[in-house]
């Protein structure tokens, strides 16, 4: 009796143990494992400080004429107060100073992060599919992808302040997703049908929105209070963390978008079975 008695919750747990693990939140957490979400995000926020950072101070900067260049942008990109906005664009040089500082080997280093910053993203959805690397001789995706980068960049920066009724922020919200879903279907060479993106793609923006209000609510004090307590580099921090969250964003957003496309079909079947 005693066996049974200690054997009756720890077989309970077992079988407990077995419906998680069979369930969509069971497949979900071996997959977020398997992608290591944490530590990509790390690398695609250093690379990002690298590349990112670079490309939008110059691509901002080739149309001054709307607006303040690369600050004005992020603190939009960001959502956070007046106050730390302000914090943001003591940061950056105005529009024309960067460019006219900008130096030859500055942008052929910019060129060469930016190919492992898509050669990292790359890494990160191929994880999310279960995809083999993509061919050496395929690295002329990264270049497309990076070209196509700076364009959207360049059309988000210097049309950001004409985009607040809800129609430019519909505008702006689709051709996100359309951005999304092509990085997805390049990146992978075809490999993944486009149906199968989608998913992922409007995932992504839906994280990148939620990502703007955490910023509202938590980053905007953060930045007001790190920079009276360590002046620009706390906002620096700030902003690498924000970074950060874009990163888990962007591969967490890929990672949901694979789990619905594969189990909204079976929830779907096991309705109509049991109807």
């Amino acid at each position: 009796m005693r066996m049974n008695s200690a054997a009756g919750p720890s077989s309970l747990f077992a079988r407990l143990r077995r419906v998680i693990s069979r369930s969509p939140v069971g497949r979900g957490w071996r997959r977020s494992s398997d992608l290591d979400l944490w530590q990509r995000s790390l690398g695609f926020a250093a690379l990002g400080i690298l590349t990112l950072v670079p490309l939008l101070i110059i691509v901002s900067s080739a149309d001054p004429e709307h607006g303040r260049g690369f600050a004005q942008w992020l603190g939009e990109g960001l959502g956070v107060s007046t106050a730390a906005r302000e914090q943001v664009e003591q940061l950056f040089t105005p529009p024309g100073q960067a460019l006219r500082t900008t130096t030859a080997f500055g942008i052929v280093a910019l060129a060469v992060f930016g190919l492992t910053f898509g050669a990292a993203v790359q890494t990160g959805y191929e994880v999310v599919w279960d995809l083999p690397p993509g061919r050496w001789w395929a690295r002329w995706r990264h270049v497309v992808w990076l070209a196509m980068l700076t364009g959207y960049l360049f059309v988000s920066a210097t049309t950001t302040l004409r985009r607040e009724s809800p129609a430019g922020a519909f505008a702006a919200s689709l051709s996100a997703v359309l951005f999304f879903w092509w990085s997805q279907r390049m990146l992978l060479g075809g490999r993944v049908r486009w149906r199968a993106l989608l998913p992922g793609a409007v995932a992504t923006v839906i994280g990148l929105l939620g990502l703007r209000v955490f910023s509202l609510l938590v980053f905007s004090p953060l930045i007001a209070s790190n920079a009276v307590t360590y002046g620009s580099f706390g906002t620096v921090l700030v902003l690498q963390s924000w970074l950060v969250g874009v990163g888990v964003v962007v591969f967490g957003g890929a990672m949901v978008g694979r789990l619905l496309h594969e189990e909204l079909p079976r929830v779907a079947h096991a309705m109509r079975r049991r109807g």
